[in-house]
């Protein structure tokens, strides 16, 4: 006869899902009560549901996963503390021992991910798959973990680091990586990614000393296309504005007849004789030259008084020679145009007066994380 009552087995069935949590930045799909965690792009998607039924199988691990399992994990030396109860895998298989507390400190999202309650019985310890290789994940949990950094070989590792920081949301790495954007090596070598950087971050004091070092740039060479286009449309701008702002500004002032008497005065006499009206041809082919400099470089280093001299100074120009060689044409006279040494501390004057710094009113200062 056969029973009413039903079988064990057919008394197990999963339990609906209990709740769900979606974080932004890590990539993980983690079921707290499985403790199974899942590489996804995009996005942190935290689900968290009961534990499913337990379903008995005869199924024996083959050779290859006996292999596996018998395999050692291979944890960093400096993360490799049994105490730790969480274990972060980087893209390379690398794994990384880690306190929950100095993650859920120290990490927005780690702080929302490790708040989800634990299932009976507690957490199973599983690698979280982090997806970023050994040299971006190391320095920042070095950062987190209050451990020696080693310098910075690139501003290309230091960006890629500040990068995952933003995305974990900790604001302490944050601002220990961001004063390094002004570091002389980064500034000197690639003003213009720095300041990319600096604008994609809204560090708004470092985009404005990074494009102080891009007027040593031509902007309009194509070896700067490709980081022009990498940044926002925005940021391209105004750093386009600053350069040309300084270049329309200093033509204005060199045609100014109150800093430049005797080249734009209309007309001017002679000083010494003051019969002859100056013919200053000279004087325009000159400002010609400036302007097409500064076009070149921005900074206007030919016009200084450490480059005046040099080879490529305005000092060694023909334009500059033909200038201070002019002379009144009045038979018997012969005096110069131009004072020279008045003419040239007056254009160093008016160069150094240019607008040196990016207007940042567009850049929102990047505030605090926490």
């Amino acid at each position: 006869m056969a029973s009413s009552a039903s079988s064990p087995s057919s008394s197990l069935q999963a339990n609906p899902t209990a709740n769900q949590m979606h974080v932004s930045g890590l990539g993980l799909e983690v079921n707290p009560y499985a403790t199974r965690y899942s590489c996804l792009k995009g996005s942190c998607k935290v689900t968290s549901m009961a534990a499913p039924a337990p379903q008995e199988t005869n199924l024996k691990p083959t050779a290859h996963e006996q292999h596996t399992l018998a395999a050692p994990l291979a944890y960093h030396s400096a993360f490799a503390d049994s105490d730790a109860d969480v274990v972060l895998a980087s893209s390379e298989g690398t794994l990384y021992r880690v306190h929950a507390y100095t993650l859920r400190t120290t990490s927005g999202l780690f702080k929302t991910l490790l708040s989800l309650p634990p299932p009976p019985g507690g957490h199973t310890v599983s690698p979280i798959p982090t997806g970023e290789p050994d040299t971006v994940l190391e320095p920042l949990l070095c950062l987190m973990c209050g451990l020696h950094t080693p310098p910075w070989p690139s501003l290309a590792a230091l960006s890629a680091v500040l990068t995952l920081a933003q995305n974990w949301v900790s604001p302490g790495p944050i601002a220990y990586l961001r004063p390094l954007l002004k570091s002389p090596k980064f500034l000197t070598t690639d003003p213009l990614r720095v300041y990319a950087l600096a604008a994609h971050f809204g560090f708004r004091a470092e985009a404005q000393i990074a494009s102080t070092h891009t007027l040593t740039l031509d902007l309009l060479h194509p070896q700067h296309a490709d980081a022009l286009g990498a940044m926002p449309a925005v940021a391209a701008l105004a750093l386009v504005r600053l350069h040309r702002t300084r270049r329309d500004a200093l033509r204005a002032l060199l045609d100014s007849p109150e800093r430049f008497l005797a080249g734009n005065g209309q007309p001017f006499y002679c000083s010494a004789c003051a019969i002859t009206p100056l013919e200053n041809r000279t004087w325009r082919a000159l400002k010609h030259r400036i302007l097409r400099e500064l076009d070149a470089c921005a900074g206007g280093d030919a016009l200084g008084a450490r480059a005046m001299w040099g080879e490529g100074g305005m000092g060694v120009w023909e334009e500059a020679r033909a200038c201070w060689k002019a002379v009144c044409v009045k038979p018997g006279c012969a005096a110069a145009n131009y004072d020279r040494a008045a003419t040239v501390k007056q254009i160093q004057a008016c160069v150094e007066g240019l607008p040196k710094v990016v207007e940042v009113d567009w850049l929102e200062e990047s505030g605090n994380l926490d």
